[in-house]
C-alpha cells in the first residue's frame, strides 16, 4: 500500500488525484496539506509542523510559493517528492535538482502520458525533419492560468532543442521584429481562454506540407492519473532525480 500526503489537496487538482486514488488499489492519502480551509476523507493540515502520519511518499501539486517548505518538509521527513506544481523558477528548479541527492525526486513539467508520448514523438520527428521543416509550438490553456509559454510548452521546445544538430533560438513574439524566419528558430506561442485545460501543438512545416502533433487534454483527470501513477512508481526508490522516461521504462 502507497501511502501518500498531498500537498495542495483543496485545489482541482487536489480534487482529482483525491477521486483517483479512491479507486486505485494499495495506495491511500493518509493525510493533505493546503492553507485554503475545507474537508476531506483524510485530515488536512495547514502546518507542515502538526503532520505527525506515517506515509511512503509526497505529491505536491500547490504553488512555486510553498515550494521551499514542501522540499524542506520532503528532505526532513526523508521522503520522495513527486513534485507536480507548475511555474517553478529557474533557481526553483536547480534547487529540486540538488535536492536529489538528499531524497528521491520526480519531476515533470507535465505528468499528461499522453504529453510525454508527444515530446519523445517530436524528439523523433526533429531529428527526421529539422533541416527543411520550421518547427512552432503553440498552447493554449484556461484564462486563470499564470505563467505563459506553458512549463510544458517550454518542456517540448528544450527536448527538440536538445535533439537538433544547430543550437536553438526561442521567439516568443514576432511583431517587434521585421525580418525572415531564421532556420534556428523554435516558436512558442501562448493562447488563454475560456476553461481550455491544456492543448499543444507542435507544427513542423516544411516545403509543400505541414506535420502536426496534438495533445488536447479534456479534464484534469489525465495530469492527477499520472501523479498517482509516478507515487506508486516512486515508493521505495533510492535517492535520486527521476522523470517520466524512468516511469516508461
Amino acid at each position: 500500500m502507497t501511502k501518500i500526503i498531498l500537498s495542495g489537496c483543496m485545489g482541482r487538482m487536489g480534487s482529482a488525484i483525491t477521486e483517483i486514488v479512491k479507486n486505485t488499489e494499495n495506495a491511500e492519502i493518509v493525510c493533505g496539506f493546503d492553507m485554503a480551509k475545507g474537508e476531506r476523507s483524510y485530515p488536512v493540515y495547514s502546518d507542515y509542523a502538526d503532520v505527525d502520519v506515517e506515509a511512503d511518499v509526497i505529491i505536491d501539486f500547490s504553488h512555486p510559493a510553498n515550494f521551499e517548505n514542501i522540499l524542506t518538509f520532503a528532505k526532513a521527513k526523508n521522503l520522495p517528492i513527486i513534485m507536480c506544481t507548475t511555474g517553478l523558477s529557474d533557481e526553483q528548479k536547480a534547487e529540486l535538482n540538488a535536492a536529489s541527492a538528499e531524497i528521491p525526486v520526480f519531476f515533470s513539467a507535465n505528468m499528461s502520458l499522453g504529453i510525454n508520448l508527444l515530446i519523445r514523438l517530436a524528439k523523433m520527428a526533429t531529428k527526421v525533419l529539422e533541416t527543411n521543416y520550421d518547427i512552432e509550438i503553440v498552447e493554449k490553456h484556461h484564462n486563470k492560468k499564470l505563467d505563459a509559454p506553458s512549463g510544458t510548452a517550454l518542456a517540448i521546445a528544450d527536448a527538440i532543442a536538445d535533439t537538433m544538430s544547430d543550437d536553438a533560438k526561442y521567439v516568443y513574439e514576432r511583431q517587434s521584429v521585421r525580418r525572415q524566419r531564421e532556420r534556428s528558430e523554435i516558436g512558442i506561442h501562448a493562447i488563454r481562454g475560456g476553461t481550455i485545460v491544456g492543448d499543444h501543438d507542435v507544427i513542423f512545416a516544411g516545403p509543400d506540407e505541414v506535420i502536426t502533433l496534438s495533445h488536447s487534454a479534456a479534464s484534469r483527470e489525465v495530469f492527477a492519473q499520472g501523479a498517482v501513477r509516478a507515487a506508486m512508481f516512486m515508493t521505495g526508490k533510492p535517492k535520486g532525480f527521476y522523470c517520466m522516461d524512468d516511469l516508461f521504462n
